[in-house]
């Protein structure tokens, strides 16, 4: 077999260089020692997981802690998946959520281009290469072929996969090789596999530990029919010439483990280390499931964004996750920026990091307590201009005013500070009630109408805008008292069936004729903020829904 002849006819490229350009062009990059380059890698098919974030925070703070590089690949070896404006959604979605490249598609660097797509000529030259050391070939099997292979494998229960007996193109003549070619059939590369599924060895896994390892025997394809690398391939050299010393990635690539170890030994290139990290998890029921991206919502990047979730909150969160010790860390440095918790890959969890919305939502709520009115007026005005209605938006206008009521909810210059907003549409919708266009009461009364209507009219005729807290409670016990309403708490839990009620009912009057809730901040608060005008034209229009 003339493997050089044939290496000419399958991969003419013209544009291929020797090898040892390409090892000039990329060079060692000049780190200090222990500095780590690691990558995201993702598919430009415009979804991005919450795994996705989970994975690239870690690769982030490992390769920036150590003084190294952090950069973006996009693999886009698989046209059929890819979205128009899928980069820029993955790099808008991470930076939200504070990770950062470095370098990378559509920012540059010296180890680019950074897609594969436009790597072809390295891939072609390696590719070319191993054919003519024999340890690649061409398949011109057919899909019915390979179906047929398949359907064989199935039904004997054998390994499945084109290997040994399956492989039909292996030995393939010199003459059958040309005449295949002259007669116009599709072909992809194959590796020529030198594994043997009979030997194990032990692997040492960044976040597993020792794991076991069968050599690969499968014969993979390396390039595809129209000249593009599959996965495998790309990757291997890729990673080489980018120069990563560190990959972590899901435990959906441990089975691909073998073909990796073989293609980086047929290469010549140093194995970089393997970190492989379980699934984001939930529980679902009594269920323990993969966190998918077709059942929940939560699985995907944007819901944080949609619903407005502080990335500070969510970046907080996936740290618990990455990290076994940082909760403890954080107890004891609340005020400490989060780049300065020490990540620690060993200390990502073995058996898979479970997601859980109820804990997130506590995380979030504690940290958006710890913004100012003037932070949080921003954060939610930012939100609204993104994602809110129109009338949310109108929200924003008279700022004072929404700042009045932003230190309402929170409780800010109070004894305690409040928790009561999650995201910034939770928020929102918490608040929508002060505003005209978002009113739409259901009163709810614990009294009959006639004496709701009587306590309202009688509160109207005595309320004094112009009343400080204090001077405004008298009024509403005077309205208790002149209804026959207990104004004594002691007395009224003494004798309760001498009283139609107590104080406390007709203040829920006049918070559900305001508010149209039951449960509210202070009221006296909230009227000064509506103002005398709004405030009587709620009553009015309580008093006309009775």
């Amino acid at each position: 077999m003339n493997y050089e002849k044939i290496a000419e006819i399958l991969i003419p490229d013209a544009d291929i260089k020797p090898l040892e350009y390409y090892e000039e062009l990329y060079p060692e990059r000049a780190l200090e020692k222990g500095a780590e380059v690691t990558r995201l890698a993702p598919s430009p098919t415009g979804f991005m997981h919450i795994g996705n974030l989970y994975v690239a925070l870690a690769n982030e703070r490992i390769a920036h802690q150590s003084g190294g590089v952090f950069y973006l690949r996009i693999e886009d070896t698989d046209e059929k998946r890819k979205v128009e404006g899928a980069v820029e959604v993955i790099q808008s979605s991470l930076k939200y959520f504070g990770v950062e490249f470095d370098e990378g598609a559509d920012m540059g660097g010296n180890y680019g281009p950074y897609y594969q797509r436009q790597r072809a000529e390295v891939y072609h030259a390696f590719a070319k290469d191993l054919i003519k050391r024999g340890l690649a070939y061409p398949c011109f099997c057919t899909e019915e072929d390979l179906e047929g292979i398949r359907n064989y494998q199935t039904e004997n229960k054998l390994l499945p996969g084109y290997y040994g007996e399956f492989a039909k193109c292996r030995d393939l003549t010199e003459e059958e090789i040309i005449a295949n070619v002259k007669a116009g059939k599709p072909y992809v590369i194959r590796l020529r596999s030198q594994g043997d599924v009979e030997k194990k060895h032990t692997f040492r896994d960044a976040v597993k530990g020792e794991i076991t390892v069968t050599e690969n025997n499968q014969d993979v394809v390396i390039l595809k029919s129209d000249g593009i690398p599959t996965y495998h391939f790309a990757h291997a050299i890729d990673d080489h010439f980018m120069r990563t010393t560190l990959v972590i990635r899901g435990e959906e690539w441990l089975s691909s483990l073998p073909i990796h170890i073989e293609l980086f030994n047929v290469l010549g290139f140093k194995l970089p280390r393997y970190g492989h990290n379980c699934s984001i998890q939930k529980i679902d029921g009594d269920v323990r499931r993969k966190l998918s991206k077709r059942k929940d919502p939560e699985a995907s990047l944007t819901f944080y964004r949609e619903q407005g979730y502080h990335k500070m909150a969510v970046k907080t969160y996936m740290l618990t996750l990455l990290n076994s010790n940082f909760e403890e860390w954080l107890l004891k440095n609340p005020e400490t920026p989060l780049d300065e918790f020490k990540y620690s890959i060993g200390k990502m969890g073995k058996s898979g990091a479970l997601f859980d919305i109820v804990k997130l939502n506590d995380i979030a709520k504690t940290y958006m307590a710890t913004l100012s009115a003037e932070e949080t007026f921003d954060f939610l005005r930012e939100w609204a201009n993104e994602y809110g209605t129109d009338e949310q938006k109108g929200y924003f206008v008279d700022r004072e005013r929404m700042l009045n009521i932003l230190t309402l909810y929170m409780g800010i210059g109070g004894k305690k500070r409040r928790k009561d907003f999650v995201c910034a549409k939770q928020a929102l919708e918490l608040i929508a009630w002060f505003f005209e266009g978002s009113f739409k009461p259901e009163y709810t009364y614990k009294l009959d109408s006639v004496t709701v209507k009587k306590i309202l009219e009688d509160f109207a005729a005595a309320y004094d805008h112009a009343d400080d807290n204090q001077g405004w409670f008298g009024k509403v016990k005077g309205v208790a008292e002149q209804n026959g309403f207990a104004t004594d708490m002691k007395a009224y839990k003494a004798n309760p069936e001498a009283f139609p009620g107590s104080v406390a009912d007709v203040a829920e009057v006049l918070r559900v004729a305001t508010t149209g809730l039951t449960n509210t901040p202070d009221l006296w608060t909230i009227m000064q903020i509506l103002g005398e005008e709004q405030t009587r034209a709620r009553w009015n229009a309580a008093i006309s829904a009775l």
